[in-house]
C-alpha cells in the first residue's frame, strides 16, 4: 500500500502543496540566511520517513527572465513549445520551464556557431573541460547574452538550447510521527556575486522571497533508501555529522526517536559560523537531552574564535569516546557538504581508527571499507 500511494505523486504528477510557515534561523548573522520552512501537505497521505528528500518544483526569478528575454530581443509574448509540449509565450516557458541559469552544451554551441570568435569558443574543445568548467564558474546564460548583444535566436530556437528546469532536492527535517501532515525543510539562501552581477540560488530564494500562503509549491518524496535509522527497540547507537543545513535530517531523526522511544544512544555533531546566530533548533536539542532521546550534542562553531574549528576537529578531540561508540556497533550519518566537509570528516574517522584502534594505514583503510560494506557508514551528500 505504501509503494502505491507514493507512486502517486511524482516528477509527473506531484502534489501542489502550501506553505504553513517559515521563520529565519540565522537572525543577526549578517554573511547567511537560512530558513525554516514548514510545508502543509493537506489531505494528501503523502509519507515519507526520515531520511527522505523533498522534491521541489521552483520557478525562474521574474527580474531575470525580463532581463534575458531583453538581451535576447524578444517581448515575452512570442509564443514557443514547452518541455511539456504546450504552446505558451516565451515569458512563461522561460519562468517554469527551462534553465535560465547555467548555460547548456546546446546553448554554448549554439553561441559558437553565432559568435565563432568568442572568447569562449576554444574552450569547447574536449580536451579543455576544465578549462571550460573554471571558465563558467559564476557565468550565466545572461552574461552570454550581453556580452554578444549581436547574436539574433528566433524564440523557439533560443528554448530549444536551453536545458529542462529541474527540481531541487531537499533532506526533509522532520518526522511525520511529531508533525502529521506537514513536511520540514532547512535551506540556506544561495547568493553570492560574481562577474560583476548579483547571482541567486534558483530554488533557495523562490522559497525565501517569492513563496507566501497562497503560493502552490508543486512537490514529492524522494526516498533515501540508505539513509535510515535502525529499528526503534534495538540498542544501535547512531553518530549523526550534519553540519549548516546538513542537520535538517537529523532533526527528522531525532523527531522520529522521540516518537518511537528508540532504545539506542544517539551523538549529534553541528557545526556554523556563530553559536549567537547560527545554532539551528538549539531549543530542540535541549529538549531531546532532556527526554533521553538524544545522548549528546558536540558543537563547532568555526568564526567564534581565531582559529576556524569545524566538527572534524571536534571529532578527533572526541575520538576515544568515538572508538567506544564504533567498537558498540554504531552507524554513522554524514549530510551536508560533498567536496570539504565530508572530505574531512572521512579523514577524521580513517584516523581514528587507525591511532584509537592501533591500526596500519592499509588496516584502517579496510576498517573504513568494511564500514560502508557493514552499511555503518552512510552518507548523504551533495
Amino acid at each position: 500500500m505504501l509503494k502505491k500511494i507514493m507512486s502517486d505523486y511524482s516528477r509527473k504528477n506531484p502534489y501542489h502543496a502550501r506553505l504553513k510557515s517559515h521563520r529565519l534561523l540565522t537572525e543577526g548573522c549578517d554573511t547567511k540566511a537560512t530558513h525554516h520552512y514548514e510545508i502543509d501537505l493537506g489531505d494528501s497521505g503523502m509519507p515519507y520517513e526520515p531520511g527522505d528528500s523533498l522534491a521541489v518544483f521552483s520557478k525562474n526569478d521574474p527580474d531575470l527572465v525580463e532581463e534575458v528575454l531583453a538581451a535576447a530581443g524578444f517581448s515575452g509574448e512570442e509564443i514557443v513549445t514547452d518541455t511539456a509540449k504546450a504552446e505558451v509565450p516565451i515569458r512563461q516557458a522561460l519562468t517554469d520551464s527551462y534553465t535560465i541559469t547555467q548555460p547548456s552544451k546546446k546553448f554554448l554551441a549554439a553561441m559558437a556557431e553565432k559568435a565563432p570568435s568568442a572568447e569562449f569558443v576554444p574552450l569547447l574543445d574536449k580536451e579543455k573541460k576544465t578549462e571550460l568548467a573554471d571558465y563558467l564558474w559564476g557565468r550565466e546564460v545572461i552574461d552570454f547574452l550581453l556580452a554578444h548583444p549581436e547574436v539574433n535566436f528566433e524564440a523557439q530556437e533560443f528554448v530549444s538550447t536551453l536545458g529542462r528546469h529541474n527540481v531541487r532536492l531537499y533532506s526533509i527535517a522532520s518526522s511525520l510521527s511529531a508533525v502529521p501532515g506537514e513536511v520540514h525543510l532547512t535551506v540556506a539562501d544561495v547568493t553570492y556575486e560574481s562577474h560583476g552581477r548579483a547571482r541567486k540560488g534558483v530554488c533557495s530564494t523562490f522559497l525565501s522571497e517569492r513563496v507566501t500562503d497562497t503560493t502552490e509549491l508543486p512537490c514529492f518524496i524522494t526516498p533515501g533508501k540508505g539513509f535510515r535509522l535502525p529499528p526503534a527497540e534495538e540498542e544501535t547507537p547512531i553518530i549523526m555529522i550534519g553540519p549548516g543545513t546538513g542537520v535538517a535530517p537529523f532533526r527528522a531523526f531525532v523527531q522520529e526517536r522521540q516518537a518511537t522511544h528508540a532504545k539506542g544512544k544517539a551523538w549529534l555533531f553541528f557545526g556554523e559560523i556563530h553559536e549567537e546566530t547560527c545554532y539551528f533548533y538549539e531549543e530542540e536539542w535541549s529538549a531531546a537531552l532532556a527526554d533521553g532521546s538524544l545522548t549528546q550534542i558536540t558543537t563547532a562553531f568555526s568564526r567564534d574564535q581565531p582559529e576556524k574549528i569545524y566538527v572534524h576537529h571536534r571529532m578527533l578531540e572526541h575520538a576515544p569516546a568515538l572508538w567506544e561508540w564504533l567498537q558498540a556497533g554504531a552507524i554513522v550519518y554524514v549530510c551536508g557538504d560533498a567536496k570539504r566537509m565530508a572530505v574531512d570528516v572521512d579523514s577524521a574517522l580513517h584516523q581514528i581508527a587507525r591511532e584509537q584502534g592501533g591500526m596500519s594505514e592499509e588496516d584502517a583503510t579496510d576498517y573504513m571499507a568494511q564500514l560502508k560494506k557493514d552499511k555503518r557508514y552512510r552518507k548523504d551528500v551533495y
